[in-house]
Parts: structure tokens; sequence; C-alpha cells
């Protein structure tokens, strides 16, 4: 199933990004994305301990999210350096039922509209190649930023909910019907 033909129809592309499936190659980059403390504090995940762990979460998440369900979260490759700066695309939630748009970009990227970007060319993929109908976004209430690439993208304030990953707080489900 994650062959080439498979990778290659998961692989999308922006003026600025590639967008593609994770790789084992990519365990030290999932490491620095899943550790810095500006890039977790809102999504209730503890930092990576290790690169073990990272690999480990790499094999149990994206990787086996492709396996089970056909998708996943996708690396994202800023063009102009060739490096891997952030994530983006849809996660299935099981807890809610429901496919969930997310993004994370190392700070140096914040504020040029690249999460925006990346989801602009998320959304029509999961409607053509996922077939699906509906993407949500759960995000922190404090997460001011989030939010608002979610409203650029055309997504709508639907409720508060309790979500296991976050202990501390509900999150805000945004949701987008495609």
């Amino acid at each position: 199933m994650m062959g080439p033909d498979w990778q290659k129809k998961h692989r999308l592309e922006t003026e600025r990004l590639l967008l593609r499936p994770f790789t084992m190659n990519d365990v030290a980059d999932l490491f620095v994305l899943g550790s810095l403390p500006e890039l977790i504090r809102y999504t209730g995940n503890r930092a990576f301990a290790s690169l073990e762990a990272a690999a480990s979460f790499m094999q149990d998440q994206p990787l086996n999210d492709y396996q089970i369900y056909g998708y996943g979260r996708l690396a994202c490759i800023h063009k102009a350096t060739g490096k891997l700066i952030g994530f983006s695309g849809l996660k299935y939630l099981a807890e809610i039922n429901e496919a969930e748009l997310g993004y994370r970009l190392l700070p140096a990227f914040w504020k040029q509209g690249l999460a925006t970007e990346a989801a602009k060319a998320v959304l029509p993929y999961a409607k053509s190649q996922l077939g699906l109908s509906r993407i949500v976004s759960l995000i922190h209430p404090d997460n001011e930023a989030s939010k608002n690439v979610v409203k650029r993208l055309g997504f709508n304030w639907e409720k508060n909910i309790s979500f296991s990953l976050i202990t501390d707080n509900h999150v805000e489900q945004f949701a987008i019907t495609l």
C-alpha cells in the first residue's frame, strides 16, 4: 500500500511547499517538531525524550495511520531550502470519529502564511483523493494563531469539547464541509 505509487498519490505541492508522507528517514526532524516547547504547548503532547521515542511515535502515528486509514499527517518540505520544516494534513481521530486538519511549523517559518498555504492544498486532496466531505480542527482556546488559520480557510466554530490529549482545558472544534 505504501509503495512509490502510494507515495506519489499522497504528494501535494504548493508555491513554497512540498507535502509528502513521512518516512523513517524523517525521525530526526520529527524529534525537533515534537520537542520544542513553543511547538507543543497547545497540543497536550509531551516532549520526546529521545530519538528512539520519536521513532516509536513515527511508527505508531503517521506510518500506522497511512496503513490503517490511507492518510495521515504529511511532512512539509520548504522548497527554497529542501528542509523539512513541519507537517500539515489530516489525522483520523477515533475519539471523535472525525478527520482532523492539523499543522505544525518550526518557529522560523511562522507568520509567513505557510500553514494556510499547506492546508489549502490538503482540503481539495481530502475531498477528491480521500472522498471526505467534512474536516474538523481541534484547537486549544489560547491558540489564536491556529484559530486564525482555520478561519481563513473557511472553517466555522462548532462547539467546545473535551479531548483526551488536552487535560487542562476544553478544545474548540471548528469544522468545514468540503
